[in-house]
């Protein structure tokens, strides 16, 4: 079997990961609230901590996507009615991993859960996982390029929370918080540093760049791919970004 009949179905889905969360990505830093998709990705992580811990595993989607709602519902309600709300969501993440972790210590195979929940291998995806990928992704980019821009208010905060909610509810079982964070953030903040190109597509091209770079890597260097894509697009969000800051002050 040849190397692109082995990993096009990671290809794939690694390009489809890049392009949610980059729309996500884009509208966090805009915001100011950079801790949001981690303290989101951190509670849909102590969801599958209750499922895979304590329950064998059972209902492993209802308890994921119930904490994600639950930590998206509080970040909608607190933007605006808390001050200094980028500290008040980074503590909310700190109570999700200390949440995490004390759920984790009642398993025998905790630290293993929490290597897998951080940094997850998605090198070896199947086929039949690129359809539901699909499908989740296509509805929510469908709700954030048509429903969002037409609504104001609560109702757009909850909307976008919302969102964010499910989109990082599947990609934390599939590719990990850490994992996850590093898609939102890296590409978008290199985009937003350059202006020739449209911010969205140059994230999406950046990132997809940067993460089958780092299958590769992993591939052919039997190193962690979770780590392996974090180390790829965070390294080369911030060589890009300190570069053009070297340009412009030239």
């Amino acid at each position: 079997m040849s190397l692109i009949e082995l990993l096009w179905p990671a290809f794939i889905l690694s390009v489809l990961l890049v392009f949610i969360h980059t729309v996500f990505g884009l509208e966090i830093i805009r915001r100011g609230v950079i801790f949001t998709d981690l303290a989101i990705g951190q509670f849909a992580a102590v969801g599958l901590a209750v499922s895979v811990a304590l329950l064998d595993g059972a209902f492993q989607i209802f308890w994921t996507l119930g904490f994600a709602l639950l930590a998206a519902v509080i970040i909608a309600f607190a933007s605006r009615r808390v001050e200094h709300v980028e500290a008040f969501i980074g503590l909310l993440y700190a109570l999700g991993m200390a949440s995490m972790m004390l759920i984790l210590a009642q398993s025998s195979e905790g630290m293993e859960l929490f290597n897998k929940l951080n940094a997850a291998d998605i090198l070896f995806t199947l086929p039949e996982d690129l359809l539901s990928a699909f499908l989740l992704y296509g509805v929510i980019a469908l709700i954030m390029f048509y429903l969002y821009p037409r609504i104001s208010g609560i109702a757009k905060e909850l909307v976008f929370f919302s969102a964010l909610a499910l989109t990082v509810t599947s990609s934390v079982q599939s590719a990990g918080v850490l994992v996850v964070f590093s898609l939102l953030v890296a590409p978008s903040y290199a985009a937003l540093t350059q202006t020739r190109f449209k911010p969205l597509y140059f994230a999406w091209g950046f990132g997809s760049a940067a993460i089958i770079t780092a299958l590769l890597f992993s591939y052919y260097l039997d190193l962690p791919t979770g780590y392996s894509i974090i180390f790829c697009i965070v390294g080369s969000s911030l060589v890009y970004v300190l570069f053009r800051n070297m340009l412009a002050k030239k």
